[in-house]
């Protein structure tokens, strides 16, 4: 089961699952429950929680049953229903959660792009894996951690229905949700054929899912250069706080690092630099937002992986459709 490169090998060794994520208030009726990421498990993206007048939004929903677990806990803290669905895109770490969400708010609607039906169509990316999860299954005496993880894989696409929107958002605007409007920006291309990230004008919240994500920018499903220019576009609104799909909330300081950073390890990789080089650069110039050597080391290893992935798809994933 092939989903982001990071995420491909588990570990051997098992740890306990985490307890849910508690929220922390980050503007004014604006909550993150931080995604986890635990070295022999898949990750969890980040969730942002807006409470409207007409009830909550879920920003993602994540992937384990943790995740989801610290989304119901909110609500039912809150006591207020969630109305909302939204997924910043189709990974499944950032919408695997829909499904348990719906089942305890049957009437919550899902919006997001529309890029999910390629992805579940016959030669998708997910019809792949899924293909070739069945095609080979585990041996009797894989890991539990490693069958856990995959038998969420196949319950998530055993009830995919949960990852079409139910509201399709094509186009950039605004958009009314649970009584709170927000700015809707659909990418042209980025992380998938269409990514969708949020800003808040009247607490100068951005919400932008995997257009950033740290320790490397993820390219299993990306079209580079729409990444960029996307990234630019973030740049232009005028936000406070960017809450990426991994990691912590960045300044616009923070954010501006990330935005070069991935310029420059686009123009490496375009060059003809040792893929040690373009993954040392990458490292260099994100530094000051990663949080332990652990993530540094990670850095430089992801990034020297992605200069070959990307060399190797001409500058692009195999599934970018804008080159």
């Amino acid at each position: 089961m092939r989903l982001l490169p990071l995420f491909l090998a588990l570990a051997l060794t098992q740890a306990a699952a985490p307890a849910p994520p508690e929220a922390r208030e980050i503007a004014p009726d604006t909550y993150l429950l931080p995604g986890s990421w635990l070295s022999d498990r898949g990750p969890d993206g980040n969730t942002v929680m807006i409470a409207g007048p007409a009830g909550l939004i879920a920003i993602d929903t994540g992937r384990h049953v943790w995740q989801s677990d610290g989304i119901l806990a909110f609500a039912k803290a809150r006591t207020q229903p969630i109305t909302v669905i939204v997924n910043t895109h189709w990974h499944l770490d950032h919408s695997s959660g829909n499904r348990r969400v719906k089942a305890v708010y049957p009437d919550a609607k899902l919006y997001t792009t529309p890029a999910i039906d390629r992805a579940l169509g016959p030669d998708g990316f997910l019809t792949r894996n899924l293909t070739a999860a069945r095609a080979k299954p585990l041996p009797a005496d894989a890991p539990a951690v490693r069958r856990e993880e995959t038998e969420l894989f196949l319950a998530t696409m055993e009830a995919s229905a949960a990852l079409r929107p139910d509201v399709p958002v094509t186009a950039s605007g605004a958009l009314t949700l649970a009584g709170r409007p927000l700015a809707a920006h659909v990418t042209a291309g980025a992380v998938t054929d269409a990514d969708l990230w949020l800003f808040d004008e009247k607490t100068g919240v951005a919400v932008i899912g995997d257009l950033v994500t740290l320790p490397a920018p993820f390219f299993e499903t990306a079209c580079p250069a729409r990444w960029q220019a996307a990234l630019d576009e973030v740049w232009s609104t005028k936000f406070r706080v960017a809450v990426p799909g991994h990691g912590a909330p960045m300044t616009r300081e923070a954010f501006d690092t990330y935005r070069k950073a991935f310029a420059a390890f686009r123009s490496c990789v375009a060059g003809e630099s040792a893929p040690a080089a373009c993954a040392s650069g990458w490292a260099r110039d994100v530094d000051s937002l990663l949080a332990s050597d652990a993530d540094r080391k990670q850095a430089a290893e992801f990034g020297a992986y992605y200069v070959e992935f990307l060399r190797k798809g001409g500058g692009a994933s195999a599934d970018c459709r804008e080159k």
